[in-house]
């Protein structure tokens, strides 16, 4: 199992996408599209924070539960990168004390869970590095009508603190072996040059855990 990380805007889908048929696995794919929330969210943060991480943690955990009985397969998010958005919704003042108390109480009651499932972790983590310019390009590239800046202006700050967040988050991330994909040196949605990089990495490291 290879759970994809990074920034909103990073490539993960479209790696995870790539990925998956690259190795000819199944893909797990974040619940963004047809999620009744998210939009809510970025009309009104401090109304819908915790709903929104609520429904996203409900939906990695079946995911992660999915993938955790399966053979073979990709996640281009998991359950161990929630805590990061709450934790920020938090320092921004858009979810109460108790409500973050209450979102991590309910975290390690599922990371238990997952304790007891024939796969008990992720074989490798996969973190996509891109730069604030990047991460805001690609953003702007994918078209979410509720994702863009040049209608609210406002969104550049949050951006920059999710973007900031990340490297602290992947330097303390431990669940499994985990790699860094440079997003920047790699254009892997554009070129397949660069995917094809990108693949051998991943196989590599893959390789030495010995699991291709």
């Amino acid at each position: 199992m290879i759970v994809l990380a990074g920034t909103i805007g990073a490539g993960k889908s479209s790696l995870a996408k790539a990925l998956g048929e690259h190795l000819g696995t199944d893909v797990f794919y974040e619940a963004v599209d047809n999620n009744p929330v998210l939009d809510l969210y970025y009309q009104d943060p401090k109304k819908y924070a915790f709903l929104l991480q609520i429904y996203f943690l409900n939906k990695r955990f079946e995911s992660i539960k999915l993938a955790y009985k399966a053979d073979n397969n990709v996640l281009d998010r998991s359950i161990f990168e929630d805590e990061l958005f709450l934790t920020l919704n938090y320092k921004n003042g858009n979810v109460t004390q108790t409500e973050l108390e209450i979102y991590k109480e309910l975290l390690a009651n599922m990371l238990e869970e997952l304790e007891g499932m024939p796969k008990k972790a992720p074989d490798l983590l996969v973190y996509i590095d891109v730069s604030f310019d990047t991460m805001l390009s690609r953003i702007s590239r994918r078209g979410r009508s509720f994702e863009q800046v040049e209608t609210a202006p406002e969104l550049v700050d949050y951006y920059r603190q999710v973007h900031g967040e990340y490297p602290s988050w992947f330097e303390n991330y431990n669940a499994s072996p985990k790699i860094r994909v440079d997003g920047d040196l790699y254009d892997f949605v554009n070129y397949p040059g660069d995917l094809s990089a990108v693949f051998g990495e991943i196989d590599n490291e893959l390789k030495r855990l010995g699991l291709l």
